[in-house]
């Protein structure tokens, strides 16, 4: 745990614990009462940050070429979809926060019980930094939304183990060649190309990765979800056999 530059653990039941990973293996147990939005979440910095941050490594290497995993269980009988944030990556630019590019995976709504690839960018299209902090929606460009194949989260699917893994490349300096991807048991479920994530901007990259439980809307019943398994790298990462 020490490895995160934050570990959030609102009501203290997001905690590692014995027998809640995958086979039965420590993993990271997440649960929602009836109404709760924050279920916990785990921060991780890496490479060139902006000062306040605490990365992994060595923190000189500005990545432009992420790949991070994780493997997610909601237990039987879940209800609500896929309680929207589930995990990102982040290029923070200023010490408060700014971000220069967010690369979101959300869970939907019940509607689809699918995952949604959602990729921002916090600078306009020369690569100019407009945010000013975390969140800063106003000031966001927001590249396009994809959804996934697999509803994960619907009635069919919940009560499983499934690994999903998510590839986020920066543009070049300049040009409109980003790439936002993510598959599940190894079958790719969305692939965004294209994408102008920071114009020119050039000075961070990708320096954070979240691993978050937080339910817009409040959780409908009380109810857990798991973590295991997760895995930051700048290689395709794969999944294991089950």
């Amino acid at each position: 745990m020490s490895q995160y530059f934050e570990y959030n653990n609102p009501r203290g039941g997001f905690v590692r614990a014995a027998g809640v990973g995958v086979s039965q293996s420590y993993g990271m147990r997440a649960p929602f009462a009836a109404g709760q939005v924050e279920g916990g979440s785990l921060h991780l910095a890496m490479g060139k940050t902006p000062s306040g941050f605490r990365p992994v490594d060595a923190g000189t290497t500005a990545y432009r070429d992420v790949y991070w995993r994780l493997y997610v269980r909601n237990q039987p009988g879940w209800v609500g979809g896929g309680g929207y944030k589930l995990t990102r990556a982040i290029s923070f630019a200023t010490a408060n926060w700014a971000e220069a590019m967010i690369a979101q995976v959300w869970g939907d709504p019940p509607a689809t019980g699918r995952l949604y690839l959602d990729p921002a960018s916090g600078t306009d299209v020369a690569g100019n930094l407009l945010t000013t902090g975390y969140n800063d929606f106003p000031h966001l460009r927001w590249l396009g939304a994809q959804a996934g194949v697999t509803p994960l989260f619907d009635a069919s699917h919940v009560g499983q183990w499934y690994c999903v893994e998510t590839h986020a490349r920066l543009n070049d300096p300049g040009q409109t060649n980003g790439v936002f991807e993510y598959w599940i048991n190894g079958a790719l479920q969305a692939r965004e190309t294209g994408l102008g994530w920071l114009g020119a901007f050039a000075e961070y990259g990708i320096n954070a990765v979240f691993f978050e439980n937080y339910w817009n809307l409040g959780s409908p019943a009380a109810q857990e979800r798991y973590l295991d398994n997760i895995v930051v790298s700048t290689r395709r990462i794969g999944c294991l056999a089950l």
